[in-house]
């Protein structure tokens, strides 16, 4: 998408009066990005299309304050933070993206006010997640949204959950943090997650175990590559046949890179990102740097040319790729970078165990 084209969409996005111009507009940008797929650099085309993810989601949230002032909620009692979890905490949404969502709010002075205060982001998120569903963003399926009191919460009620997270570390419960990990402002008061990450950073850093039950949740997805060097790709199903680029590439890569910057504190969000990160901490070299970067480019373009699919008005995405729109030399490319992305999560486990 040129600039000024991207300019004036986003322009029309952010002046949108309700969330059925923002539809309309989402779906013009689905198909003039879509037509863009082969034409600009990856990391370009996912940096365009996420500004215009991130526009849309700002200016729903915006139309869901003024619609709870309508209905005589009025404005928001104390500042919030909207969060991004997930693909949208990493700006690596696909042209197909769902909710995952959280908020955190400002404690109260007045303690006869909290659980009033409780009650208005209750509602608002519900507000929120609604506007959203109408823009054409579903629900995540794993319940990792606003609405969820798990996800929705004050800063002093968001740090407690943490040190519980912390102090037992069950499968469920680093797998949340992890997700807090991937979190990124998209709406509201910054230092509110300012001040919750010093929070996530500070325990974190002091806590190995928490570390290592990291790893083994880090390791749970394997690139798909077997033993002799061969695509496994899926059994069964309408996807029979078909590669799980999502979580037998792209996912698997994601992990790791994550899990280097949690152990060194980077707070970047991005992959790419997090990558330049760990150059500029020295716990990764320019030339390994490049290399990664190189192999999980390939991994977002091919994570684009997965099924796509419009059910019910929500665009959706299986992350399986049929492998009949691979060319031999694509085939080469991915087997390469595969086998690239397992040595990295070798040399990960190896490095993290060697830490604790």
């Amino acid at each position: 998408m040129s600039d000024p084209v991207c300019a004036k969409l986003l322009s029309l996005i952010g002046t949108a009066d309700d969330v059925w111009t923002l539809r309309g507009l989402r779906d013009q940008i689905h198909e003039q990005m879509e037509a863009l797929l082969s034409e600009q650099p990856v990391e370009q085309f996912y940096m365009d299309l996420n500004r215009v993810h991130d526009a849309l989601i700002k200016r729903t949230i915006a139309l869901s304050e003024e619609q709870m002032a309508r209905m005589g909620n009025g404005s928001p009692p104390v500042p919030y933070a909207y969060l991004l979890f997930g693909s949208g905490g990493r700006e690596e949404q696909t042209l197909s993206s769902d909710q995952d969502s959280g908020l955190i709010y400002g404690d109260s002075d007045d303690e006869t006010k909290r659980e009033e205060i409780s009650q208005y982001f209750n509602v608002f998120s519900k507000t929120i997640v609604e506007l959203l569903k109408q823009v054409g963003y579903p629900p995540c399926e794993g319940e990792v949204i606003s609405t969820n009191k798990l996800w929705n919460q004050s800063l002093s009620e968001w740090k407690k959950q943490l040190n519980s997270w912390f102090e037992d570390p069950n499968w469920e419960r680093v797998r949340y943090l992890l997700i807090v990990a991937d979190c990124r402002l998209i709406y509201g008061k910054e230092s509110l997650l300012l001040t919750l990450q010093d929070h996530f950073y500070s325990d974190m850093l002091k806590n190995p175990v928490i570390v290592k039950h990291m790893l083994n949740n880090t390791m749970r997805h394997k690139m798909l590559l077997g033993v002799f060097g061969q695509l496994l790709k899926e059994q069964y199903g309408e996807d029979a046949g078909s590669l799980d680029v999502k979580y037998g590439a792209y996912i698997p890569m994601v992990n790791a890179i994550r899990l280097l910057s949690i152990e060194c504190g980077l707070r970047q969000t991005s992959t790419l990102g997090r990558i330049r990160g760990l150059v500029q901490q020295g716990k990764l070299s320019q030339a390994n740097a490049d290399i990664y970067s190189d192999v999980f480019r390939l991994f977002l373009k091919l994570r684009l040319m997965t099924t796509e699919r419009n059910e019910e008005g929500f665009y959706s995405n299986s992350g399986k790729l049929a492998s009949r729109r691979l060319t031999r030399d694509m085939i080469q490319e991915l087997k390469s970078g595969l086998r690239i992305g397992k040595k990295l999560q070798r040399s990960v486990y190896k490095q993290t165990m060697g830490r604790l």
